[in-house]
Parts: C-alpha cells; structure tokens; sequence
C-alpha cells in the first residue's frame, strides 16, 4: 500500500513555532512530533478548528498560523439567514471582515496552497476585500476563490481591481505609479493554478490577462459576472484544463474556446460559443436557452470540434424550446463514439414525447450512463395521445439509466418501457 508523502515548502522552518511543553503524566507523543507533520495535520482541519488548537500548550500556539491553507468559510445555514435578514447581514459582515484581517496579520507561511473568501459582501467591503487580494498574490497562491455570494444587487458586486492588471512586465498607461507591492502581487501570479470568481464583476480583458499571466492556471471559474461582454480563451501555450462560465448571460455575447489542454468545458450558453483546437476536450456541459439554437445546430455547428471525442455530456433546457418542433430533427444525430455518460436536465410542458429522447441513446453506442432529470413547468391533466413511435434497436453497454421527476405518464411510462426492452445489459435504474 503506497503512502503519501507531505509535501514541505522549502522555506519552512522546523521546530520553531514553540517550545515542546508537555501536559499531565504521559509524555505528548503528538507534540513531540516535527513542526512541518504537524502543520500538515492542522492543514486537515477547518481554519477555526486550526486555531483552536493553540490553547493546548506553548507548543501549538503559533503552529496554526503556518497552515498553507486559509479558507474563510461560513457556515452555510448563517448565510442562508443573512440572505433574508438585512440588519443581521450589516453586523455579520463586520465580524466576518474583522476576522479574516486578523488572520492574515498573524499569518506566518510564506506560501499559500489556498485562500478562498465565501460570505455575503459587497461594495462596502471593497478595500478590504482587495487587501485580502494582495495579501494571497504576495504568498504567491496556488489557488484562489473569491465568493462574494451578493445576490441581491447585481450592481452592489465587488470588482476586480484594474491596477492589479498593471503588475507585471506588461506596458503601464501613461503617469500611472504602480504602488510598492506591486512586485510581490505579480510575483504570485506566477503561482497560480486555480482561479475562481463567484459575485465578482470581472470583465474579459481582465480574465485574459490573467490567462497569460498565469502560466502555471489550470482551472478558471467565474459565475454570475455581469461584466463580462466578449471573452478570448485562446492561447497553444495555455495548460488551462477546466473552464466554466456560468450565469453570465444576457451580457455575455461571445465565447471563443482555444485551449490545447483543455478537458472539461461548462457553460450556460451557447450563444456565441466558438471551439476551436480543444483536442483533450472531453467533458462538456450546455445549458441551451429557449429557442436559442436548434438541436441539430448545437451538435453539427456547436460541439462539431468535439463531438466525436467527448466522455461526458450534459444538456441542460429550461424548457422544451430546444426540442419543441424539432423532434424529428433529433433522430438525425452524429454519432458520438465515445460517449459514456449523457445527463439531459429537461423542462417538460406535458405534449413531449419522451421517447424520442432514445435518438440520443442511439448514436452513443457505448453510452454507458443515462441521467433524465424531467422537471415539468406544468403537470399534465390528463396523458395526450403518443405519436411518432420510435423503431426499437438493443443498446449493448447502457447498465445505469436514472429517471428524476417521474410523473407516472403514458409519455414516462413509454420512454420506461424502451429502455427496459432494449438496454439488454441494464443493471441499475
């Protein structure tokens, strides 16, 4: 059995965060174990459950303070109360900033695995919130998230400050002085292998200047931006691996995807999407909005860079628009060869006929998985008359069909009926 090893940053220094001082009777085998092992374990536990630890003896006081890991998270049940409650929220984000702002002035690790920020803030936080920025750039940090979690007022977001798009080595705007810490944010970039944005406007240019400034990134996520209007994700040099722009329309008008190395794609439009040179692509998840683009296009047009490579797909429809009228046109697929999971989350309005869906199972031959997640807009008084029967044709290797939001209509029971008949090796449902 292999053991993992611990991985210690090389300016770390061993047994100096405090003086061995044992409690009680027995000796403390635990604290008698080297600094950086310990760091390790404390890196396991939460932030608070961290600190916690240094009421123990002299010997754990500062050893919290080396974790290479820093996430300020809330407890999600608070969040979902200050989410109603605007006078708690005031109160809560002022014991959140104030905690955070200590943590980092004790902070002693000279390098950072993770900062991640998750609470409800806004504009009002936006000094701080940018500090916290600097603070993980200058420990050169390996994964950031910034979860700003403001739902309320799209316009109230913090952004992404445009002076840290000054940083490195890239021409300056005429007069502009760059401030003295400029050299240790740059630096950090250098780091970066994870970039998340959530609540936070941020706009194209700016996440393509962080594309080919950090040239180690290897994972960017950004939701619920309104900033964003154009984006370039383009560059044979990128070892960018998961992309995934989420909730970023109406304002998003145009994505082009060109990424040599990237596997995973995740995006909530399609409108304007471009793909080029994705070979590794093999993992893609679409939201299609209504009446944006027919089926046909997305597989021909859309997914044509992919479609004979992918692993993994997810459709997702918010409701029938995509396939209203254009039934026939989903029997008409490319066939997708290695296919091995298909996830369709589909809004129903009761006149679909499900077992058209099958068409999709077809020109996956060896569709392993299939997950129908069927949410209907409007319960179906009464079952309509099924029309369009579809040809049976045995399916050799589907063994895992899931049907979510089951009604119990002749249109559900039919689709139940094919998959039965003809996936001859099923073995969970």
């Amino acid at each position: 059995m292999g053991v993992k090893r611990v991985k210690i940053h090389i300016n770390f220094q061993p047994n100096k965060c405090g003086k061995r001082i044992f409690v009680g009777e027995d000796d403390d085998w635990i604290s008698e174990l080297p600094d950086e092992i310990l760091v390790h374990i404390l890196s396991l536990l939460s932030l608070k459950e961290a600190a916690r630890t240094s009421v123990l003896s002299s010997r754990w006081i500062n050893l919290w303070k080396h974790t290479p890991s820093l996430c300020f998270d809330a407890q999600q049940s608070l969040l979902d109360k200050l989410y109603l409650e605007v006078e708690l929220l005031e109160s809560e984000r002022l014991k959140y900033v104030k905690w955070v702002n200590s943590v980092i002035q004790s902070h002693k690790s000279p390098a950072l695995k993770e900062f991640k920020i998750c609470f409800n803030l806004n504009k009002s936080s936006a000094k701080a919130i940018t500090r916290w920025l600097e603070f993980a750039f200058s420990r050169k940090v390996e994964r950031l998230e910034l979860d700003i979690r403001s739902r309320r007022n799209s316009s109230k977001y913090y952004c992404f400050p445009d002076e840290f798009l000054t940083l490195t080595n890239c021409r300056p705007p005429p007069n502009f002085q760059p401030p003295s810490h400029s050299m240790l944010v740059a630096a950090g970039f250098k780091s970066l292998k994870a970039l998340v944005f959530k609540f936070v406007c941020v706009s194209g240019g700016a996440i393509e200047f962080l594309l080919h400034n950090c040239p180690l990134l290897e994972q960017l996520i950004v939701h619920e931006s309104n900033k964003l209007s154009k984006l370039q994700v383009c560059g044979s040099s990128l070892k960018l691996k998961h992309l995934e722009i989420v909730h970023c329309c109406p304002g998003l008008e145009s994505l082009k995807v060109s990424a040599p190395k990237l596997t995973t794609l995740i995006v909530t439009t399609v409108t304007g999407l471009l793909l080029e040179n994705v070979p590794m692509l093999v993992n893609v998840s679409v939201r299609c909005d209504p009446g944006s683009i027919s089926i046909k296009r997305l597989f021909d047009v859309v997914l044509s860079r992919c479609i004979s490579q992918m692993h993994t797909l997810c459709l997702g429809q918010y409701s029938c628009g995509v396939f209203r009228g254009e039934m026939d046109e989903i029997c008409d697929l490319p066939k997708m060869p290695n296919l091995k999971k298909l996830v369709i989350e589909y809004r129903g309005r009761g006149y679909e006929n499900l077992v058209r869906l099958a068409a999709l199972i077809r020109a996956s031959p060896y569709l392993e998985e299939f997950v129908l997640h069927f949410n209907w807009s409007t319960l179906p008084r009464e079952d309509r008359q099924i029309e369009g029967a579809v040809t049976n044709c045995p399916h050799h290797h589907l063994k895992i069909f899931k049907f979510c939001g089951y009604y119990g209509s002749a249109n559900d029971v039919e689709l139940l009926g094919y998959i039965l008949e003809n996936c001859i090796v099923l073995e969970k449902k």
